[in-house]
């Protein structure tokens, strides 16, 4: 049983492990407190997202959909072992679970048989999303399942817990599959290599920070809000990413570099986007400087940032 960590001590805890961690947008403050209460927390939860691909996988764990609001964990797990944070606090990621389950973790007992679905997992551990679709075909590399296990080790080491401490959704939750697939370890194999993982003296130095991450969907929203009529500029992290691109082109005076997007900011995206070709500036013109997918990619690979969509 622990306070759950600050944000800041749960991505060095991962950091310090050796995880390579991308930050998405504001997930330090994305979470669903409003619906309940988060901690104390007992444990790590692993799942699989039974979804495709990089970009979509995360966008889909961070908003969720119309029958399950996001995020839907705290990190997504890509293939090469990339972990995205989406969330920090309450997710919607473990659901009603096994007490017994729960009570097993926190004494750091062997599991009993997941047959009831009554205690409030959101509220308990800290879930993790990994890239799969969850099906007989599609492969775990071993990049993907070490990362998961370096969580498992990170957050255990951070909270003094044993490796009982990190379990599969499918030890929570009665009738749920993850994470399971060809070169998935069962979890005991796999809390065997947290616990020598938590054994090791010295963890891994952390690796050189990855490129940010843009959300264009968050920017295109950014963009939109007319300063002139709505008063502040929206304000988003990314904002400053894209403007620090466009100061770099000469495209934006260095002073107006400031995280909103404003008119300055606009203008900026507006020139750079006829510097790809794109014409017209009147309203439904090309270059209306609201950044689109292939001119904000030719931004990021330019100038060392990711986008996702």
């Amino acid at each position: 049983m622990s306070t759950p960590l600050s944000a800041s001590a749960f991505i060095a805890a991962l950091r310090q492990e050796g995880l390579r961690v991308v930050e998405v947008g504001e997930w330090s403050t994305h979470n669903r407190n409003h619906k309940g209460p988060w901690g104390p927390v007992h444990g790590v939860m692993m799942h699989h997202t039974v979804t495709e691909g990089t970009a979509s996988s995360v966008r889909i764990c961070r908003d969720g959909h119309s029958s399950l609001p996001g995020p839907l964990c705290h990190g997504v797990v890509d293939k090469d072992g990339t972990v995205y944070l989406v969330g920090y606090g309450r997710c919607n990621h473990a659901g009603l679970g096994d007490p017994d389950v729960l009570k097993a973790v926190i004494s750091e007992e062997p599991l009993p048989a997941d047959n009831e679905a009554t205690a409030d997992g959101n509220r308990s551990f800290y879930g993790f999303e990994c890239v799969n679709m969850g099906d007989a075909n599609d492969p775990w590399p071993a990049a993907q399942v070490e990362a998961m296990e370096k969580i498992g080790a990170a957050l255990c080491r951070a909270h003094k817990w044993t490796a009982r401490s990190v379990i599969a959704h499918k030890e929570w939750q009665p009738g749920k599959p993850d994470p399971s697939g060809p070169g998935m370890p069962d979890m005991n194999t796999f809390r065997a290599k947290v616990s020598s993982l938590l054994g090791t003296k010295k963890p891994v130095p952390p690796p050189p920070p990855k490129k940010p991450v843009v959300d264009l969907s968050r920017l295109v929203a950014a963009a939109k809000t007319d300063p002139g009529r709505s008063g502040t500029p929206v304000s988003y992290s990314g904002v400053r990413t894209v403007e620090v691109a466009l100061v770099d082109e000469g495209l934006l005076a260095k002073k107006r570099l400031d995280g909103h997007y404003g008119s300055d900011t606009k203008l900026a995206m507006t020139l750079w986007q006829e510097k790809c070709g794109y014409r017209g500036r009147e309203p439904g013109g090309a270059a209306d400087g609201i950044p689109g997918w292939d001119s904000l990619n030719r931004l990021a690979k330019k100038h060392g940032f990711d986008v996702i969509r």
